[in-house]
C-alpha cells in the first residue's frame, strides 16, 4: 500500500466499515480446518488484509507438495480498492495465484463456485450500519430465506450471504461477534447455520482475541453445506488463540433453535445443574405464575408526573392524580415497596403521582395543559396519537414489579403500596390463585442462582452493560415454583430479614446465597457443589457482561 493511500485509509475509516485486522494464529486454526485438498476453490469475502487468502496459500502449498499437485488461484473481495491492491500484492508476493475483486460483497451474486469461504466479516453496528448498505444486505439475506431486523448488524446478513457460495458440501470458517450467541436478531443467524450445515462448531474465548477491541468473538466452523442439518453444536472454549489447539470439545443441543445460545457459554457443570433444575417440578417460568407487561406510557415523564409538592402548588385536584411509583427502579431493589416507602419518596421531592383526570379536568389542570401546549408537549408522538392527548392510557396496578434495565439482575418486588408504574419498569400479573403465594414469597425465591443465571441467558446486554428484560423474555425467566415455594415457605420467611438487611447494605450476592442454602440446597436435587456450579456461572456471565459494556 502506498503512503497515500494508507492516508485515505485511516483507522477511523477502517472501523466506519468494519475492518479489524485478524491474527494469524485464528486464521491458522481455522483455514487448517476447512481446507482439506490441493483442489479446494477458496474464498475470502472482505479479504482487508488479505491475512486468511495467505494462511491458505500456505496450507494449499504444503497439501499440494504433499499430494504433487499445483493449487488452483485463491480470490477475495474488498470493498475498499486500496486494500485490495495491496492484498493481492502481498498473496503474489508469497508466492500463491489470487484474484481480488473490488466492490460491495452484498451485490456479488452468489454463485455455489467455493469449497471453503473463510474471513472475519466487517462488524458495522446497526446504528452506523444504514441507507442503501443495509437494504443490499437485508435482500441477500432474503435470498436464503432469512429474514433480519433493523436491529442487525452488518455481520448478520454477511454470514448467509457467504454460506451461498458454497458448493454443497462446503464449508463456512468465520470469526464473528459473540453476540451471534446472545441477541435476539441474530436468531434467524442461528437458525440458518442449523439448519443448512450438517455440522457446526463453536470456539470460544475467555480472553480477549483482538488487541485494542474490546468485542468478544466466537469462531463458527460450519461443515456439509446443504447435505443435512443438525440440532447441536460442538463446543470447544480456548483461553486465547496459542490455546486454540488444546482445546476441548463438548456436545450442546439449543432447547430452541431460535432461542439464544447464551447457554452454550455455561460450563459442563452448569449446564447439568441447570438442566436438573429446569426439568424438574421445583423450577418453572415466570408466566406460570402470570403475565408480565409495560408499564404506563406517558410520552413524557418529565411532564406527567409530579411530586406531592409540585401538584399542590398546582392546585390540581386528588381525583385528577393517580399514586404511582417514581420513575426509574432503584427504589425497587429490595423485596417490597411499601405505602411508606411511597410516602418518603414524595416528601424527598420525588414524582410519586401522575396526572391523568379521569373525566373532564378541573381549571388547575386545564391552566396546567395550556402551558404544555405552548410548550408544544402535546406535539410528541404518543402525546399527539391519542384524544385528548393529555390522557395517558391507564395501567392496572401490578401484583409485583419486575426491574427493566438492570445494573446486577433483574428485581421482583412487591406492589405493597398498591401503586401504579410506569414503562421504566414491567408489572407482574399472577393467576388469581397464585396471588397471595406470590406476593408473599416469589420476590425473596426469585433471588437465588438459578434465576440470576437465567436472567442473564434470558436477557439481552445493554449500552454500559446494562441487563434488560423485555416482558417476553422475562415469560422465559427460570423461578421457583408453587410447589416449591409451598414445601420452602417456612425457611424462607424465617431467613427474609437477614435478606432484607443484605439488600439494604447492597450485598446482592450474600443474600442469594443466604437464599441458596435453604431453598436450592435444602428443597432440591442439587447439592452444595451444583449450587456453586451455578452461582459460578452466573458470575462469569455477569462479568461478560459488563466487560461488553466497557467496550460501547
Amino acid at each position: 500500500m502506498s503512503t497515500f493511500e494508507a492516508a485515505v485509509d485511516s483507522p477511523a475509516l477502517r472501523k466506519a466499515r468494519g475492518a479489524f485486522f485478524t491474527p494469524s494464529a485464528l486464521c491458522d486454526y481455522i483455514v487448517d480446518w476447512a481446507v482439506r485438498t490441493p483442489a479446494d476453490q477458496v474464498l475470502e469475502p472482505a479479504c482487508g488484509e488479505a491475512a486468511f487468502l495467505l494462511s491458505a496459500g500456505a496450507r494449499l502449498d504444503r497439501l499440494g507438495e504433499a499430494d504433487g499437485v499445483t493449487p488452483g488461484p485463491l480470490r477475495g473481495v474488498e470493498l475498499h480498492a486500496a486494500s485490495a491492491r495491496h492484498a493481492a500484492a502481498v498473496v503474489e508476493q508469497a508466492g500463491h495465484r489470487v484474484q481480488v475483486d473490488v466492490g460491495d460483497f452484498f451485490e456479488f451474486d452468489p454463485r455455489p463456485a467455493y469449497d471453503v469461504v473463510v474471513g472475519n466479516p466487517p462488524y458495522v453496528r446497526y446504528q452506523d450500519f444504514s441507507g442503501e448498505a443495509r437494504s443490499r444486505s437485508r435482500q441477500a439475506a432474503l435470498r436464503a430465506g432469512v429474514p433480519l431486523t433493523g436491529l442487525a448488524s452488518s455481520w448478520a446478513a454477511f454470514t448467509v450471504h457467504a454460506a451461498l457460495f458454497l458448493k454443497p458440501g462446503g464449508r463456512l470458517g468465520l470469526v464473528l461477534p459473540a453476540e451471534l450467541l446472545t441477541v435476539n436478531y441474530a436468531a434467524p443467524v442461528r437458525r440458518f447455520l442449523l439448519e443448512r450445515f450438517k455440522s457446526v462448531r463453536l470456539v470460544l474465548f475467555t480472553e480477549r482475541v483482538f488487541p485494542g477491541v474490546l468485542e468478544e468473538v466466537v469462531l463458527v466452523l460450519a461443515d456439509g453445506f446443504d447435505q443435512g442439518s443438525t440440532k447441536h453444536c460442538d463446543l470447544y472454549q480456548a483461553r486465547n488463540t496459542t490455546d486454540l489447539h488444546q482445546a476441548v470439545g463438548r456436545r450442546w443441543e439449543p432447547a430452541d433453535p431460535d432461542a439464544k445460545w447464551t447457554p452454550s457459554l455455561l460450563t459442563t457443570a452448569a449446564v447439568a445443574s441447570y438442566e436438573t433444575l429446569a426439568g424438574s417440578d421445583a423450577f418453572t417460568t415466570l408466566h406460570a405464575w402470570g403475565e408480565t407487561t409495560l408499564g404506563m406510557v406517558t410520552g413524557n415523564n418529565r411532564y406527567f408526573t409530579l411530586s406531592p409538592a409540585r401538584a399542590e402548588e398546582l392546585g390540581l385536584a386528588d381525583g385528577e392524580l393517580l399514586p404511582m411509583s417514581p420513575p426509574g427502579s432503584r427504589h425497587l431493589r429490595g423485596l417490597a415497596f411499601t405505602k411508606s416507602a411511597w410516602r418518603e419518596l414524595g416528601e424527598e421531592g420525588k414524582a410519586t403521582y401522575l396526572l391523568r383526570p379521569p373525566e373532564e379536568p378541573s381549571a388547575a389542570a386545564r391552566a396546567y395543559f395550556a402551558a404544555g401546549e405552548r410548550d408544544k408537549v402535546d406535539q410528541a408522538y404518543k402525546c399527539r396519537v391519542r384524544k385528548p392527548w393529555w390522557r395517558v392510557p391507564l395501567v392496572d396496578k401490578p401484583d409485583l414489579f419486575l426491574t427493566y434495565m438492570n445494573a446486577d439482575t433483574a428485581r421482583l418486588c412487591a406492589n405493597r403500596a398498591g401503586v401504579h408504574n410506569l414503562n421504566s419498569v414491567h408489572g407482574v400479573y399472577l393467576h388469581p390463585g397464585l396471588r397471595t403465594l406470590g406476593t408473599d414469597l416469589l420476590p425473596i425465591a426469585s433471588l437465588n442462582s438459578m434465576t440470576l443465571l437465567g436472567a442473564e441467558t434470558v436477557g439481552r446486554a445493554y449500552g454500559g452493560g446494562m441487563l434488560k428484560i423485555e416482558p417476553k423474555e422475562a415469560d422465559r425467566l427460570p423461578v421457583p415454583s408453587k410447589e416449591l415455594l409451598a414445601e420452602a415457605g417456612a425457611a424462607l420467611r424465617k431467613v427474609r430479614p437477614k435478606v432484607t438487611r443484605l439488600l439494604r447494605a447492597g450485598k446482592l450476592l450474600e443474600a442469594v446465597r443466604a437464599v441458596d442454602d435453604v431453598l436450592l440446597v435444602a428443597h432440591t436435587e442439587l447439592d452444595r457443589g451444583q449450587v456453586r456450579a451455578l452461582r459460578e456461572a452466573h458470575s462469569e456471565l455477569h462479568a461478560r457482561r459488563v466487560s461488553r459494556g466497557r467496550a460501547t
